[in-house]
């Protein structure tokens, strides 16, 4: 579609194509920035990763990522071989590197690190961990709300995938993005497994109805930081919020819809599955809590 929007869209700068990126420890042009053939995150999406926005020289809720980064590590029994002030500093001397001060984005990968064979058996894994940062100049710029398409992928059960991890291996995601957009739209709406509204496949998933903000139950979806800060916020702010059950049938009636993440904060959604959710444009419950989050994120940077 020649409107193709996506929630993770960005103004072009040329900027980027002279980043450093830091690849163990070093310092490496994008051209030179490798990893081996046999990394385990290439062969088998073996490794966990954070993403970060940088707003007035502050990386927002650095601590609450790196908590998530190291208990993400923990589950999959990965030592990332640096501890978090370390992780904190890479993070910095990368920052440093490329001279950024606002409207940036990163992304911390660490793998389990380069394989001995070409199989999945983790004891074959004997270098590592391989822990990279990409950092990028980056202002989102997404030009007009985003539809979605309901799809039949669910996200990973607890037993299976647990979705609350930010894994590697995002293939589920991706056929669920490639179903939505043969449906014609731009990212797609996952159910959980009981046919509940659950996540979108890069987002976090909201809905208002008559001035109520509704979220899934948080039982199948990740455990988004942005997600938590706006339930927060709407505690905070007298904005009635909840975590719960809800179909398809609450979702066509409602009056908005909004997606939230690192990258794109809150996302306004205008149309799912064809049918138009409130008037197609951002509400004024949505509005409002974007001004409460640009207000939290400014005022941490102050």
């Amino acid at each position: 579609m020649s409107d193709k929007v996506t929630t993770h869209q960005a103004e072009e700068d040329a900027r980027n194509a002279d980043i450093l990126i830091y690849v163990n420890g070093e310092l490496k042009p994008r051209s030179e920035a490798l990893v081996s053939v046999y990394d385990s995150g290439f062969m088998l999406g073996d490794g966990v990763w954070e993403g970060l926005r940088l707003y007035d020289g502050i990386w927002s809720f650095v601590d609450e990522h790196l908590d998530r980064l190291f208990e993400a590590a923990k589950a999959i029994d990965l030592d990332i071989g640096l501890n978090r002030e370390e992780v904190k500093n890479a993070l910095l001397e990368t920052q440093r590197a490329n001279g950024m001060i606002t409207d940036a984005h990163a992304r911390l990968m660490v793998t389990r690190g380069v394989k001995m064979r070409p199989f999945q058996h983790p004891s074959l894994s004997r270098q590592g961990p391989t822990f990279v940062i990409i950092m990028e100049h980056s202002k989102p710029k997404i030009p007009r709300p985003i539809r979605l398409a309901t799809v039949p992928h669910l996200r990973g059960l607890p037993m299976t995938q647990d979705p609350k991890l930010n894994s590697h291996s995002k293939l589920n995601c991706i056929l669920a993005c490639i179903a939505a957009e043969k449906a014609g739209a731009d990212e797609a709406l996952m159910l959980d497994l009981h046919g509940f509204v659950n996540t979108t496949n890069a987002c976090n998933f909201f809905i208002v109805r008559k001035g109520e903000v509704w979220t899934s139950t948080g039982d199948y979806c990740m455990n988004g930081i942005t997600r938590q800060k706006v339930i927060d916020l709407c505690r905070a702010n007298g904005i009635p919020v909840y975590e719960r059950n809800f179909s398809l049938v609450d979702t066509y009636g409602a009056d908005e819809a909004f997606l939230t993440g690192t990258f794109g904060a809150q996302t306004p959604v205008s149309e799912i599955d064809g049918r138009v959710i409130g008037t197609g444009e951002m509400g004024p419950v949505t509005e409002r809590i974007r001004g409460l989050y640009k207000a939290l994120v400014t005022g941490a940077a102050a």
